[in-house]
């Protein structure tokens, strides 16, 4: 499970789709719970588009590695 949920197509979407749900749940739901649902999905897209960022950083530091071993 927690291969299939750090993949990038999964945490794309889990980005995408909470991002947009966030965005739209003020104006879908009346109150507080249309506030409350936009707070909760918004935490849910900050955490997958964080994760994004961490792979895409140790994507490139794995690169640079590997090009230092080649020159050496």
């Amino acid at each position: 499970m927690k291969a299939l949920l750090s993949s990038k197509p999964v945490l794309w979407f889990l980005f995408l789709f909470n991002l947009v749900v966030a965005a739209a749940a003020p104006f879908v739901v009346d109150g507080s719970q249309g506030v409350m649902t936009a707070v909760g999905m918004g935490v849910v897209s900050l955490g997958a588009g964080l994760s994004l960022l961490k792979g895409r950083g140790q994507a490139q530091t794995q690169g640079q590695g590997q090009r230092q071993g080649q020159r050496a």
